[in-house]
């Protein structure tokens, strides 16, 4: 029973005492002291004087303001219409010209006729690459996927010959230019796998047609050859390596 007497003892055992409550009670006097006087001291501050409404309205800014120059021109439809006027052909800037294109044809399927050296001096390789797909195409059709020769052959080709005309031409001659000559002068040899579509051609009628096709695109790329770059006498120097060239499609073609 002590051990309980003590437990409540401990229990109910507090530091508050009457003293620390008459504190308390003084603090809350003093502060509604202190709240009243300021209200006191906020009623018994003077009212402004009258102001007139004029000094109540701000003054208005007499300055100007940045207005930039509109131009009616430059915001105008027209100066766009204008513009796009003045670009030339989407064509014309890929460098493929039909007029061009035709008229090198022309002078390949005719050996006869004398070529324009500024026409055919041009890097137009939109020929070259349709004619070397036509002919992969006819070979496909008589039974040969040769796509990746014709190619490959073209390309190593056209180092050859380039390179033996830088060393024949005082003036130089691009890999280009090179190339486009001899994918047009490609032309003829279209028709020998034409022909192995119907018949075969490893015969004496296939040799002899060979030979024709040969003869006619070599001509036809030593004509144009002499022609672009100014190389007259040289005709012939020029049309055997490129027969050497073309005799590679004809065996492609026939065997």
């Amino acid at each position: 029973m002590s051990n309980l007497g003590q437990f409540d003892s401990d229990f109910y055992q507090s530091n508050y005492n009457i003293d620390n409550q008459e504190q308390s009670y003084n603090d809350s006097n003093a502060y509604g002291n202190l709240y009243g006087s300021r209200k006191q001291q906020a009623s018994e501050r003077p009212q402004p004087a009258f102001v007139p409404p004029e000094m109540l309205v701000s003054s208005s800014y007499a300055g100007q303001f940045f207005q930039p120059a509109s131009n009616q021109d430059y915001y105008s439809p027209s100066s766009y219409v204008d513009s796009f006027d003045e670009e030339p052909p989407l064509l014309e800037e890929l460098g493929i010209n039909f007029d061009h294109i035709w008229q090198k044809t022309l002078t390949v399927l005719n050996p006869l006729k004398p070529a324009d050296g500024s026409i055919m001096n041009e890097t137009d390789l939109t020929g070259p690459i349709l004619f070397c797909g036509v002919l992969g195409a006819s070979l496909l059709l008589a039974g040969k996927v040769q796509f990746g020769y014709v190619y490959g052959m073209s390309a190593i080709g056209c180092l050859g010959i380039h390179a033996l005309l830088n060393l024949m031409s005082s003036s130089g001659v691009s890999y280009g230019c090179v190339a486009s000559i001899l994918g047009y002068c490609l032309l003829p040899m279209v028709i020998l796998p034409s022909c192995a579509i119907f018949s075969s051609l490893q015969g004496t009628f296939g040799t002899v047609l060979a030979l024709v096709i040969i003869g006619w695109c070599s001509l036809s790329a030593s004509k144009i050859v002499t022609s672009a770059l100014a190389m007259e006498g040289q005709q012939l120097l020029i049309a055997y390596p490129c027969a050497l060239l073309y005799g590679l499609f004809a065996l492609l073609t026939v065997f």
